[in-house]
């Protein structure tokens, strides 16, 4: 209840304050730590989303903040809660998406004593979060959120966490609003953009590649006119496939885990690589071996809103400190010399690209991933948005999916299991009019799968087809490669999964032949319900390339 008196609670000037910034949606499980809080959003406009699990509330408001570059807000509670938060707080962290998480905390006269699921938020997150503070005074509210959202956006995005006093949530006080954020972009100089233009003019068998957060819709566009004008040959990297369209005459293809071999030796041939937003960590660098550390064997342009990052692994020839915003922006100043040495180098790119995606390749079993997905693709709408988590499956998406537009593809750069369906919620909550789908594994959805409730109780009808080949499949396929046919801890005993959604009052539908598909997809999108489609998938199907009998064989021939 509102007061007369011009005083408010610090539940109420929290609640407020993210009125002030923005927010629309907020993910949650609530918890009596902060119920203040929670009293505070019954009268407010914006939307709380109550997850079953806080690992799926943060991952769905981690995808938010990845797709629109303002903070995912998710509230938990004090200890158990945070814990279970934290998986999603480190994938903000690695992906770079800037988010925002309230914890509640015990109250002020009990700290310091372990009280009951007591916890030390600046150490626990002190090296997985941006900032990560805890507000003692509820009339300093509105200063520490205000800070939170430049933090978690500026530089480089990345999640605050926010630890909330119980008895200071119940504090009253009289204390103005802050003002409305807006991130502050980091533009290029035009000295910068002066020496890029004469790298490029020099450049024999330039190559773009493209990642990391900071972008927008008209950032993209700006980028492949861009790359018309220049004729350049541009990659996305590890699960940034929305930064490109597919079908854009430049496109290289997907640069991440097993890229086209293609498209490999073209960055490895390059003699400037322009890296734009992307970190180049472990997965896109090939496990840090596609350029010489710390001096790269090519000319490197850096361009990336943290100025920390440049020169942190590799010493670039060029570091431009920018967002990929303002530097795609800053990209149409630019004129292509009068002859392109390289002339027609992305037309052979791009076909690269078309032949290594095309036809699905042969698969054992009756249910053959790569061609759902080339199904998918020729029959999504443009604007559908594909999510998913970690694990081999992925493979086939990044291989034979085909991206359209911006955020249309989400996922954890950071490798993080059970990612997808979450985000899924995240996207429908966010785009309840765009055909949502999450692409998991079996093992990969029954880490977050509790959450199908939630789809369920919003009314999201989100589809998930899940692969259920009966494996922990990249830990088997890694294993196979180390230890061959000493198979131990990668078996999966699965539940019926279509019955699974049926029971929570969703859809569900089992897949025995790639055949039956079609017809699977249209009644689960005709139900209007969250679905599940369940494939299933020969475990010898382990990667689009190679069966898990032939990783096994060569393992055991290079150890005779």
């Amino acid at each position: 209840m509102r007061s007369n008196d011009g005083t408010r609670t610090g539940g109420q000037i929290l609640v407020d304050q993210l009125a002030v910034h923005g927010v629309h949606h907020v993910f949650c499980v609530p918890g009596e730590s902060y119920l203040a809080a929670l009293d505070a959003f019954h009268d407010s406009a914006i939307k709380l989303t109550v997850c079953r699990h806080e690992s799926a509330a943060a991952m769905a408001a981690e995808a938010v903040g990845k797709v629109t570059g303002r903070p995912g807000i998710c509230f938990v509670t004090r200890g158990p809660g945070a814990t279970n938060a934290s998986a999603g707080i480190h994938i903000a962290k690695q992906d770079s998406s800037p988010m925002i998480v309230f914890v509640g905390q015990v109250g002020r006269a009990m700290r310091d004593r372990e009280a009951f699921q007591e916890l030390d938020y600046r150490a626990v997150f002190g090296t997985m979060a941006k900032w990560a503070t805890e507000i003692d005074d509820a009339a300093r509210i509105p200063e520490i959120v205000s800070r939170a959202f430049h933090t978690a956006c500026n530089g480089r995005p990345g999640p605050v966490v926010i630890a909330l006093p119980e008895d200071m949530l119940t504090d009253r006080v009289s204390v103005p609003d802050a003002h409305a954020f807006e991130p502050v972009e980091t533009w290029p100089g035009l000295t910068d953009m002066s020496r890029l233009q004469k790298l490029l003019w020099a450049a024999k068998k330039p190559v773009a590649l493209v990642g990391g957060s900071r972008w927008s819709e008209a950032a993209v566009a700006a980028l492949m006119r861009f790359a018309e004008r220049f004729a350049l040959p541009v990659a996305t990297t590890f699960r940034r496939g929305h930064l490109f369209d597919a079908l854009h005459p430049c496109f290289a293809g997907d640069f991440g885990i097993g890229p086209n071999p293609k498209l490999l030796a073209r960055v490895k041939a390059a003699d400037l690589v322009l890296m734009i937003g992307t970190r180049m960590s472990e997965m896109p660098s090939q496990s840090y071996t596609l350029f010489d550390i710390p001096e790269p064997q090519m000319k490197l342009v850096h361009v990336h809103p943290g100025a920390e990052e440049l020169g942190r692994v590799y010493h670039p020839a060029l570091a431009i400190n920018a967002s990929p915003t303002a530097f795609c922006s800053a990209l149409e100043g630019l004129q292509p010399p009068n002859e392109i040495a390289w002339k027609g180098e992305s037309d052979t790119a791009h076909a690269d690209y078309l032949a290594w995606s095309d036809k699905a390749t042969p698969q054992p079993g009756a249910v053959n991933l790569g061609e759902v997905m080339v199904w998918l693709r020729d029959h999504l709408p443009a604007d559908a948005i594909l999510t998913n988590g970690a694990g081999n499956f992925a493979a086939w998406i990044h291989r034979f999916y085909r991206v359209r537009k911006y955020g249309g593809l989400v996922g954890p750069t950071s490798g993080s299991m059970g990612y997808g369906f979450p985000a899924a919620l995240g996207m429908q909550t966010l785009f309840p009019k765009r055909t949502v789908v999450c692409i998991a594994g079996d093992g990969d959805f029954l880490m977050t799968g509790q959450d199908f409730a939630t789809a369920v109780q919003y009314e999201l009808p989100v589809i998930v087809v899940v692969s259920d080949n009966g494996l922990y499949g990249t830990i088997r396929m890694h294993q196979e490669r180390e230890y061959p046919a000493r198979v131990v801890a990668t078996h999966l005993k699965n539940p019926d999964f279509a019955g699974y959604a049926q029971v929570f009052g969703g859809f569900g539908v089992r897949v025995e032949k790639t055949s039956d598909f079609p017809a699977a997809f249209e009644a689960a999108k005709k139900s209007r319900k969250p679905a599940i489609i369940q494939l299933m998938v020969d475990p010898e199907a382990i990667t689009p390339g190679q069966s898990l009998t032939a990783i096994r064989d060569k393992a055991l021939g290079q150890r005779r």
